[in-house]
């Protein structure tokens, strides 16, 4: 059963929709979940229950504004190229701080893999780890052409009804994420540089049939972090916690358990 905060961001009140899944005890790690550009607390599905119960966390998963049944965009908001960056360093720290969470494991696919690596950059002692899924660091043309077929998908090949059983507002979600990956000023977005200021365990994962990037987006961030981990999944898409959960799960477990005191670390 989800669940619902008001937070202040850029001076006006936002819903967050939230819900805790995984360990009841409070005492454990808590894991928060960092949703992809079209996704909600109800896209994940049971892979948080599923991925948390195995490691014997406590799982965050939220919507971010403008998704699921948090806050819809405005009508006349547009999001520019720093939206990513104002998710990691500004509505997420502010819903940690709300639900008294400290110290998380981050949990991110895609625009979530992303505000994972900022959050992680801009609060290098605040995290015992980030695990990363099909995360973007720059924009590729792969990505470019994928999202753009996805809105011809979306205005006339049925992906609007699709999506609109996981979002109140599914316009709101829909082209609040198209349009600024569309737009002529996000060609130029990149944050390889950014990454240099991460300091905690790091797993990156991708699928080696990923329609919205090359490997280069996790051979990049190992590149800049070359403690960093890197799992390429054979066969599979933008999506390993739909298409290969298993596989996802047994290489985030293999990860964890390689870092001191496994879950726990610095606890």
């Amino acid at each position: 059963m989800a669940s619902e905060l008001t937070l202040d961001w850029s001076g006006r009140p936002v819903r967050i929709e939230y819900r805790w899944t995984g360990a009841a005890a409070a005492d454990v790690p808590v894991m928060v979940f960092l949703h992809e550009g079209l996704g909600s607390v109800a896209m994940w599905k049971d892979f948080p229950d599923r991925l948390c119960t195995h490691l014997g966390l406590r799982g965050l998963v939220y919507s971010r504004p403008g998704y699921g049944k948090s806050t819809p965009r405005g009508r006349d908001e547009c999001w520019g190229p720093d939206f990513l960056l104002r998710q990691a360093t500004e509505v997420l720290p502010a819903l940690l701080d709300a639900l008294g969470i400290q110290r998380p494991w981050l949990f991110g696919h895609s625009d979530g893999g992303s505000i994972a690596l900022l959050h992680a950059a801009g609060f290098p002692q605040a995290l015992r780890g980030a695990i990363v899924v099909a995360p973007h660091i720059f924009v590729e043309e792969v990505s470019i052409a994928s999202i753009r077929a996805a809105r011809e998908a979306y205005r006339g090949q049925g992906l609007r009804d699709r999506l609109a059983r996981y979002h109140d507002d599914v316009d709101s979600a829909f082209y609040g994420w198209n349009d600024v990956w569309l737009s002529a000023d996000f060609r130029e977005w990149n944050i390889e540089q950014t990454l240099d200021a991460i300091r905690c365990p790091l797993l990156a994962l991708q699928g080696e049939a990923d329609e919205y990037g090359t490997l280069r987006q996790i051979t990049g961030i190992r590149d800049r972090l070359p403690s960093t981990r890197l799992v390429a999944l054979p066969g599979c898409g933008h999506s390993p916690h739909r298409e290969q959960p298993e596989a996802l799960i047994a290489a985030v477990a293999e990860f964890m358990q390689q870092q001191p005191q496994g879950p726990c670390i610095g606890q």
